[in-house]
């Protein structure tokens, strides 16, 4: 598949030409041999799979992001120890946190900060685009990252999804259109992530994750992403088929994280 025009990616596509600036400033300033000698000695990684399909309630991915494209500024002076315990107390399932700094303000302490604070496995999310990034996550003690499958060639997909699996981690491969599930499913992958966001206008469409989940195979564990704020939005998602939900801007703006996130667990208990 041909790497995507940024006509056709929008705001994707902003945050991709400034994240390349950013990888070659990361090559110029480090070792790339040093960087995969000590990834490949860093602790073994928590199943972030195996965590999600262990959960006995509904299996959320509560996000740590500082802030958004869409929506600004969420929490940028937040302190990620304490919002990562709030949402371990209040049942999640695993985290996600935000890296990428200029577009959501976030940076890899953040991930380390959070993974350091609770037992609860750690996705990367950023936009990965080459292998050093996928190595830098390996070393801050990342436990699985995303690939999106909008920002990326087939080859690359399947080299840095190799490369992450090769260093212990797992990958939510992330497609937002049907067009992008065959090289995702090409790599017979056991865990998919679908965007609700239009990754062009940002705006958010559920029934996205419906749609392409009946495109996916039944073994897959597939989470929902973006646009999830409370329990109904739950139990209609579950109903369709999706296995998990990555929840981060409601939980963000929630007064008290720890008591949304326990709803949106709970949300089939409830109903």
């Amino acid at each position: 598949m041909p790497e995507p025009s940024p006509d056709e990616l929008g705001v994707l596509a902003r945050i991709l030409a400034n994240k390349r600036q950013e990888v070659a400033a990361l090559k110029a300033g480090n070792s790339l041999a040093e960087l995969k000698a000590a990834a490949q000695d860093a602790p073994p990684a928590r199943g972030f799979l195996a965590s999600l399909r262990a959960c006995a309630s509904v299996p959320v991915i509560a996000e740590i992001k500082r802030r958004s494209p869409s929506r600004g500024e969420l929490d940028p002076g937040g302190d990620v120890e304490t919002r990562a315990r709030d949402y371990a107390r209040g049942g999640a399932a695993a985290l996600s946190v935000l890296t990428d700094p200029l577009f959501f303000g976030g940076c890899l302490d953040d991930l380390s900060d959070a993974r350091s604070a609770v037992a609860l496995p750690a996705l990367r999310k950023d936009f990965i685009i080459d292998p050093i990034q996928v190595h830098q996550a390996r070393l801050a003690g990342a436990d699985a990252v995303l690939l999106i499958a909008a920002a990326l060639g087939r080859d690359e997909l399947a080299e840095l999804y190799g490369l992450a699996r090769e260093l212990g981690m797992d990958v939510l491969l992330e497609v937002h259109a049907e067009a992008e599930l065959e090289p995702v499913l090409a790599l017979e992958p056991s865990l998919v992530g679908v965007n609700n966001r239009n990754l062009k206008t940002l705006a958010v469409r559920l029934e996205t994750s419906l749609e392409l989940r009946r495109l996916i195979p039944p073994g897959v564990t597939v989470v929902a992403e973006s646009g999830i704020s409370g329990p109904e939005q739950v139990r209609l998602l579950r109903q369709g088929g999706l296995d998990a939900f990555l929840v981060g801007t409601s939980l963000m703006q929630a007064p008290d994280p720890a008591a949304a996130l326990s709803v949106l667990v709970g949300a089939e208990e409830a109903a």
